[in-house]
């Protein structure tokens, strides 16, 4: 389990054990509820694929939008439109979120926003988000943005500006339902189709 669930647990517990005290037929429910919790935040460890250049989904769920865009105007990367695919995660899925590629951070925006369902291309706009754009090893650009979505209400960040990472290690995670967009470099295409299901730091969805 992701050490950011420890506390929900905990609190979803103890409101578990307060409901059996005060009528015992509550312990059912009390438990599926503190299971589904500790399910929510799970954090299973993730093998990337071989081939170095391969692009790796950043969040477990499915496809649900692909199509070309510029990268979002406040990361500074230019007006030249890329591949953006979109992996939208329901409350069932794992929710801690993987880097797509390896390389270094260069920059990072929070943007509050509304919680407009997180499967509609509005939300890329509209919901409350965090972006990120960083440089590959091989020095091709690429962005992903986290997107809360209508349950979710919480962006965590776990990288800074400058820090570099390898591809499928955790970079953040966002609570109940959301989705994690991905700007593919100029050129690069997408190895994906819309309705595939997706396993972060695992499921190639490019080359470069």
């Amino acid at each position: 389990m992701h050490p950011e669930g420890r506390r929900f647990v905990v609190i979803a517990a103890l409101l578990a054990l307060l409901a059996t005290v005060l009528w015992w037929p509550l312990a059912v429910p009390g438990i599926a509820l503190t299971l589904g919790v500790y399910l929510f935040f799970r954090d299973p460890e993730r093998v990337a694929p071989a081939d170095p250049r391969a692009v790796v989904s950043p969040a477990d769920g499915i496809v649900c939008l692909i199509m070309q865009t510029p990268i979002p105007a406040v990361l500074g990367a230019g007006d030249t439109p890329v591949w953006r695919v979109s992996v939208f995660m329901s409350v069932l899925d794992v929710h801690v979120n993987r880097m797509p590629a390896s390389g270094t951070v260069t920059k990072t925006h929070y943007i509050p926003g509304k919680f407009f369902n997180a499967s509609l291309d509005k939300a890329s706009e509209h919901n409350e988000r965090h972006l990120y754009l960083m440089r590959t090893e091989d020095g091709q650009t690429l962005a992903f943005v986290q997107i809360a979505g209508l349950i979710a209400r919480r962006i965590l960040c776990l990288v800074r500006e400058g820090q570099t990472l390898t591809r499928g290690e955790r970079f953040g995670l966002i609570r109940f339902g959301s989705r994690v967009d991905v700007y593919l470099p100029p050129g690069v295409e997408p190895a994906v189709r819309v309705g595939q299901i997706m396993v972060a730091g695992e499921t190639p969805l490019a080359r470069l």
